[in-house]
């Protein structure tokens, strides 16, 4: 019988909030390593700071973290981000995009080719006091209230199962990054080194316990964390989500 126990090797606590009963974490960081594989993951359950960045005061894409820091004021810091989600050459996003409450660009339910019509396909969204990742048909259906919110596709775990597509066996391995939630928390994960869709989900819903998770993207996969002093981007990006500490009176 496979051990699906995983061994969290690194744990960074981001930022604390003082409450009455002690000091409770609300942001950590960490390496994750499960069936031999492994992973970063960033833990989040504080929403007011997440935020999506695509454009810059003058409406041209920032297509990078640093520039998206240079974006900010002096009082403001980018303490992590990463990709968020699919984009046309022009870095405009390819589904529903949605930034401090305004939408820029409509859900896209279109057949096609490519990971982001890997149906289904599905959407994250928050506001201050709460997150879903809904497949796109769900997001259609309800009315949530959004300040953030970005498609893409496919679904890597939808209601506690495995993306129904995914290979087991597959040997079509990238480095990859994806979102899931549980309790209220979400959950940033992209793997350290190359993985299938298969064992990217399997990550997901075995290794973390989460039933509803959504893939950002492979290939292109970023991370900056300054905690980790590591910043990886593999080339210029659309969507970017990131969290962002402010110190402004």
């Amino acid at each position: 019988m496979k051990s699906y126990r995983f061994l969290i090797s690194t744990l960074c606590l981001i930022s604390v909030t003082v409450l009455s009963g002690g000091i409770r974490a609300y942001a950590a960081i960490q390496h994750d390593y499960f069936q031999q594989q492994s992973y970063t993951v960033y833990q989040l359950s504080d929403l007011s700071q997440l935020r999506l960045a695509l454009y810059d005061g003058k409406q041209q894409p920032l297509s990078s973290f640093a520039a998206w820091q240079q974006q900010l004021k002096s009082c403001e810091q980018l303490d992590f981000a990463m990709n968020a989600g699919m984009f046309h050459a022009g870095f405009s996003p390819v589904g529903l995009y949605i930034e401090k409450q305004q939408q820029l660009n409509p859900l896209n339910q279109s057949t096609g080719f490519g990971n982001f019509f890997l149906k289904p396909n599905g959407v994250l969204a928050w506001n201050q006091q709460e997150a879903v990742i809904l497949t796109s048909e769900q997001w259609q259906a309800q009315d949530f209230n959004a300040d953030y919110a970005t498609q893409s596709g496919p679904m890597l775990v939808i209601d506690g199962k495995i993306h129904p597509q995914f290979i087991v066996d597959s040997n079509s391995k990238k480095i990859r990054n994806g979102v899931g939630i549980k309790d209220g928390t979400l959950y940033f994960v992209i793997s350290d080194e190359r993985v299938s869709f298969y064992q990217f989900a399997q990550f997901f819903k075995t290794g973390l316990g989460i039933d509803q998770a959504l893939y950002l993207d492979g290939t292109i996969s970023s991370l900056y964390s300054p905690y980790l002093k590591r910043t990886v981007q593999r080339a210029k990006l659309g969507p970017m989500l990131g969290v962002v500490q402010s110190h402004c009176k």
